[in-house]
């Protein structure tokens, strides 16, 4: 099993879209990608700008079929626009 986490700093003025897309567009197209097992969005308790998004897939080739979907490179333009800087750690689930 594979997860990934995103740290996002968002813009200050765009944190209800970025919400609002991760439930509504983000988080709905991953959830049809073959292998998905879950996504969960938070909002760091210290700074509302922060927010991470966590999520798994069965195996890294689950997660690489997403990555490189044409579902998944749509909403790329949408996303981007809504945050700063982000980064993505990602681990293999041992337990």
């Amino acid at each position: 099993m594979i997860e990934r986490h995103i740290t996002f700093n968002v813009h200050t003025d765009r944190t209800a879209d970025f919400e609002r897309f991760i439930a509504e567009s983000y988080g709905p197209a991953m959830a049809k990608s073959p292998g998905f097992v879950r996504l969960e969005l938070l909002r760091e308790a210290t700074d509302a700008n922060r927010y991470q998004l966590t999520f798994r897939f069965r195996d890294a080739e689950a997660a690489a079929g997403w990555r490189t979907s044409p579902e998944h490179q749509a909403l790329q333009s949408g996303l981007t626009a809504l945050f700063s800087t982000n980064e993505i750690v990602g681990y293999e689930v041992v337990a």
